[in-house]
């Protein structure tokens, strides 16, 4: 079943990694795995998707408009580089991105995915909307507080919620 853009939301915000998907110029995809904070309260409206719209689509129905800002740094981890992330670099050539979370479960009634599609742009250390991106995530992951991200953050507002489950059950958020 189709979830509200709500309960898309809802679900997105509680999982613990969230797959980043972003294409470059050439259109060629990249899909990584990210720690991030969903930012702001604002409840979405206009959710639940239109007729016909499976969460597959380009988006034009079902929109959700919302305050929604999703947040990522890129932190300590290793990389081969920090600076010619290939994300970073897809997002400066095509700002629009997908980030995506899911539950599997060998019990297929506990199966669930959420999508948030955006527009992202990269901000960079000393600017105070990175101080509130790296903020949030120490806020939510406890390794972070030890050693802060430092790298650039993708600031992605959020255009479109969507998501899907395979039944409508508390137990599968």
């Amino acid at each position: 079943m189709r979830l509200s853009g709500v309960e898309a939301r809802d679900r997105f915000a509680a999982a613990r990694v969230a797959r980043l998907a972003t294409a470059g110029a050439d259109g060629q995809p990249l899909v990584v795995p990210v720690t991030f904070a969903v930012e702001a309260a604002g409840v979405p409206s206009g959710a639940g998707g239109g007729e016909g719209d499976g969460g597959d689509g380009d988006g034009a129905r079902g929109a959700v408009e919302s305050a929604a800002t999703i947040v990522t740094v890129v932190d300590h981890k290793p990389k081969s580089t920090r600076r010619g992330l290939r994300r970073l670099r897809d997002i400066r050539a095509n700002p629009l991105v997908s980030l995506l979370v899911d539950q599997y479960d060998d019990d297929w009634t506990r199966l669930w995915w959420a999508r948030a599609d955006g527009l992202a742009r990269i901000v960079e250390a000393g600017d105070p909307r990175h101080a509130a991106a790296v903020a949030a995530l120490t806020a939510r992951y406890p390794q972070y507080r030890q050693v802060p991200p430092t790298g650039p953050a993708i600031v992605v507002t959020v255009t479109r919620w969507s998501g899907w489950a395979y039944a409508d059950s508390p137990g599968a958020a």
